[in-house]
């Protein structure tokens, strides 16, 4: 069974080892999942899963192949899980009442008339008191009531009397191409860093001071100035328009990009840049920043991102007095092309989600005037963001 389960891990693309598997088979040898399914649940997913992008695989191939109906109940006529560890979890969901009331049937006796049961039905039945179906009384099914059954295919909890509750999935939805918040969005931030030690010295150096304390004969305490990520960040943030739609998801990007980044400088555009920007938006027509001078100040090692859905009309990039707003000198395309030559590491992430960038021309020219480095906002596209940066 526990091979199987290896290898529908692989199957379903989720990235484990067998040096992986040989540690849970040592944990379950040393009794660390206490025979009880949960616990192996944990443990395994502790063990098993290195990326929060895997947990909803995860949860899926542990339903099929502990919790899911049909796998379940062939490895429990298998002998495969021990029934002892169904009955310890059993109790830790049974009050002292009904403990008392089980005793009627008996535990062996329940699982012993589950198994013949389902050996005996053919189909689905609805209602009654004996075959596994649902509305019923029967021990065994969904959506009935018996003090002692054991729920099968009911989505949630009716009247808390269930034994246990097998194909209850506890990660869902957490995906690479899910959209992200601030939390996930710093993990994948993460990948873009470059340590060096800089400022005063004011954290211990313990390998030096052992080092000099040994030559010297003495206590010599050393200090060092604290690692930091040196990596420089410049932020050009679309602001108004369509993207009213996605102000949460960029605020969150904002958030955790202030806090990953001890160098990052942002400003502010609408649909395409052109030769001003700005840092107020409240103020944007009066505190304006001409672009030329974001060009000639910021050294060429800073990152530069662009957020945006890049929906347009096709004039705002391609022609002089295209712009929306007023008349721009010069089209947005030119301006884009000198980010480009001043910064060689720039990309744009779009949370328009990457299925729909083909109906819209714009984003195809956005795309082209960046090479192709325009990314979704998800977990997947801000990390793959994040390695085309760092190259």
């Amino acid at each position: 069974m526990f091979l199987n389960f290896f290898s529908a891990l692989r199957q379903a693309r989720v990235p484990v080892t067998p040096r992986e598997y040989l540690t849970l088979m040592e944990a379950l040898q040393a009794g660390l999942a206490d025979e009880s399914v949960d616990t192996f649940y944990f443990l395994a997913r502790a063990l098993l899963v290195k990326d929060e992008r895997n947990l909803d695989r995860f949860d899926q191939v542990f339903a099929a192949a502990f919790k899911g109906l049909s796998s379940l109940l062939e490895a429990m006529e298998a002998a495969d899980i021990p029934e002892d560890w169904l009955k310890k979890l059993a109790e830790k969901f049974l009050s002292d009442a009904e403990k008392k009331e089980i005793e009627a049937m008996g535990w062996d006796a329940l699982m012993e008339t589950l198994r013949q049961r389902l050996a005996e039905q053919k189909g689905r039945h609805q209602g009654g008191s004996k075959w596994i179906g649902t509305a019923g009384t029967s021990p065994f099914g969904a959506y009935g009531y018996n003090p002692e059954g054991v729920r099968i295919g009911q989505d949630k909890n009716r009247n808390h009397r269930a034994v246990k509750v097998w194909d209850k999935r506890v990660f869902k939805d957490l995906d690479g191409d899910a959209e992200i918040g601030i939390r996930n969005i710093k993990i994948a931030l993460r990948r873009l860093r470059k340590f060096a030690r800089a400022g005063a010295p004011d954290e211990l150096d313990l390998d030096g001071t052992i080092r000099e304390t040994a030559h010297r004969g003495w206590l010599d305490v050393q200090m060092r100035p604290e690692r930091r990520n040196a990596v420089k960040a410049l932020l050009f943030f679309d602001i108004g328009g369509s993207m009213d739609w996605h102000i949460k998801e960029v605020e969150d990007l904002f958030s955790a990009a202030r806090a990953e980044f001890k160098h990052m400088e942002h400003f502010y555009f609408h649909n395409c840049l052109y030769e001003f920007v700005w840092k107020d938006n409240a103020r944007r027509w009066q505190d304006r920043t001409p672009t030329w001078d974001v060009l000639h100040k910021f050294s060429a090692d800073y990152k530069v991102i662009f957020v945006g859905d890049a929906a347009m009309s096709p004039y705002e990039i391609a022609m002089a007095g295209g712009a929306a707003e007023y008349n721009n000198p010069e089209p947005g395309a030119l301006w884009l092309q000198r980010v480009a030559q001043t910064f060689p590491h720039m990309v744009w992430l779009n949370p328009t989600p990457e299925t729909q960038w083909n109906y819209t021309q714009s984003i195809g020219m956005i795309r082209t005037a960046m090479d192709g480095r325009m990314y979704p906002l998800t977990l997947d596209g801000l990390e793959r963001a994040m390695r085309q940066l760092s190259h």
